[in-house]
């Protein structure tokens, strides 16, 4: 009977102690805290994991950049459809009609996009002639090929470096049997060129030729080039032939810089490079010139010259000749001649006779014409003949040691002279002409170089893109750190001093009721009945079944 008695003093002592370790416990603490106080903790708890994971995210974010710019609608719709198949984030600059993806993939995303032919540039090419219906007329399908080479034009521009956009408007006239009716085609460019940047006259030759060459039978005379501000690029001549062009300004200052060069190459290796200064100004003529010319020389001599033609021109005119009665009796032949006997003394000859009346009547001409010595002349006379040059040279004095030190003299008369002469024989001096050469000594007034500043290290912008990274996780950084160690670690220092607190006041009180347990126990035994300790214990299992389980437990394990 002693022995059951003890056991459950035993298991009342346990069920105190286990009772005493519980309020103890953080839990304990917990359920000990009052509603504020845990609605508090619950709120800064929330806060601290809101905070931590907008910090993560905010240092997840990519860092956007503009992937194109002014898309046309059905190039944007095309690319932004591409982007969600490729599951890439993407959004738009607010006023700017940028598109922006994720700064380290767009190089990657352009060339995805070009490996499908995006962005199209709002532009058609014979990819249009692909798409051809059934009974299409002839008109449409000249149509159809009209735009198709405008867009292929319009590609191929677009591939110069400097040229953002290109539209090309085609005017092709119909074909005509007749001559009179032919008309040639035409073609107007218009481009957008980036900020910043021009086209050089060459460039601007090239598109007016590229294009001349895709159409036939378009000079390039029918061109016409614009910019995005409505500027002609490849201003016609026309009507203005008495003014000078880029190209003949260009002409110009490339003589000119050529006898700088000239002039400079010779006299530097007796000033020194940076002791002499040479200007030249060139009257260039650009005249067009063409001259015929007809020249005859003195007459020749007959033997000598050239027989243009001749006339010979004979006559015979008096009495001998034929004669008689006109009629039937002329025309028959002569009657046998009868000679006399004997000849008359007073008889003439008949061949003398015969010889007086042809020398009396006979007359003869000649005419002989002869070549004419003359010479024409067709000459015409080269563009950009140098009429006049207009030569200034300023050389800085020559630096000379005297007794240690440098001074600076000026040339004497016979060197500068000699200097004269050479600049003359470098420039061509031609007095003729009108050209001037002035020629000047003269200190130089050296001023020290200007040394630009160096950008200092915190305006460069890979230090200012890096100094943002930092930042950003250094603000990360700071605002975990203050969650923690100003906000979680002082909320729970203060729970575990509360903890140490209850945690004292709890041994205080299992001191306290280890006392009045020995002291019960050893009255138990004096004065209670083993009956009034069975209720005793039959109460506590009742008010508190997990406490007598731990002890049961507690039990098991020690067996």
């Amino acid at each position: 009977m002693q022995r059951e008695e003890m056991n459950w003093l035993s298991l009342v002592n346990d069920m105190t102690d286990t009772t005493n370790n519980t309020n103890n416990s953080v839990a304990g603490l917990l359920l000990s805290l009052s509603a504020q106080q845990k609605m508090g903790l619950m709120v800064a708890i929330a806060a601290t994991v809101a905070v931590v994971a907008g910090l993560w995210m905010w240092g997840q974010t990519p860092d956007y950049r503009v992937l194109y710019t002014n898309l046309s609608d059905r190039d944007g719709g095309a690319i932004i459809e591409s982007l969600q198949q490729q599951n890439v984030p993407y959004k738009f600059a607010e006023g700017g009609g940028a598109l922006l993806v994720p700064g380290n993939l767009v190089h990657e995303i352009r060339l995805r996009l070009a490996s499908q032919g995006l962005p199209k540039g709002g532009t058609v090419g014979f990819e249009l002639m692909e798409s051809q219906k059934f009974g299409t007329s002839q008109f449409l399908e000249q149509v159809n090929y009209q735009r198709s080479l405008e867009g292929e034009l319009a590609r191929s521009m677009q591939t110069i470096a400097a040229v953002q956009n290109a539209r090309v408007h085609l005017a092709i006239p119909k074909p005509s049997v007749f001559v009179k009716d032919q008309q040639k085609p035409s073609a107007s460019v218009i481009l957008s060129l980036h900020p910043g940047r021009t086209l050089d006259p060459g460039q601007v030759n090239g598109i007016v030729h590229l294009v001349s060459s895709s159409i036939p039978n378009m000079p390039s005379q029918s061109v016409t080039v614009l910019d995005q501000s409505g500027n002609m690029l490849n201003a016609s001549r026309e009507g203005s032939d008495l003014l000078m062009d880029a190209t003949q300004l260009k002409y110009v200052r490339e003589i000119e810089q050529d006898y700088i060069k000239r002039i400079e190459a010779i006299l530097i290796p007796i000033t020194g490079q940076q002791n002499v200064k040479a200007q030249v100004t060139a009257s260039i003529d650009f005249a067009q010139v063409e001259e015929t010319a007809e020249i005859y020389k003195p007459n020749q001599r007959p033997n000598t010259a050239a027989v243009r033609s001749t006339q010979t021109l004979e006559s015979l005119n008096g009495l001998g000749g034929a004669g008689g009665v006109p009629g039937a009796l002329t025309n028959q032949p002569a009657p046998a001649a009868i000679a006399p006997i004997t000849k008359p003394a007073n008889a003439p000859a008949p061949a003398a006779n015969a010889a007086a009346n042809s020398a009396a009547n006979s007359r003869k001409e000649a005419t002989s014409n002869f070549e004419l010595d003359r010479t024409i002349q067709h000459t015409k006379l080269p563009v950009g003949n140098i009429r006049r040059l207009s030569v200034a040279v300023v050389m800085n004095n020559r630096s000379v040691t005297e007794k240690g030190k440098t001074v600076s003299k000026p040339y004497t008369e016979a060197e500068s002279a000699q200097i004269t002469a050479l600049v003359k024989d470098a420039m061509g001096f031609d007095p003729k002409r009108g050209d001037s050469l002035n020629l000047l000594n003269k200190a130089f007034n050296n001023e020290p170089d200007v040394v630009l500043p160096e950008v200092p290290l915190w305006k460069q912008p890979d230090v200012i893109a890096l100094a943002k990274d930092v930042l950003k996780y250094l603000l990360i950084a700071g605002g975990a750190g203050f969650l923690l160690f100003g906000i979680i670690r002082p909320s729970f220092k203060n729970l575990a001093a509360q903890a140490a607190a209850q945690a004292e006041a709890a041994a205080a009180a299992a001191e306290a009721a280890r006392h009045q347990h020995h002291h019960t126990a050893a009255s138990f035994e004096q004065k209670n009945s083993y009956e009034d300790n069975l209720q005793i214990a039959k109460q506590l299992t009742k008010d508190d079944p997990k406490i007598v389980a731990s002890v049961v437990k507690e039990w098991v394990n020690k067996e």
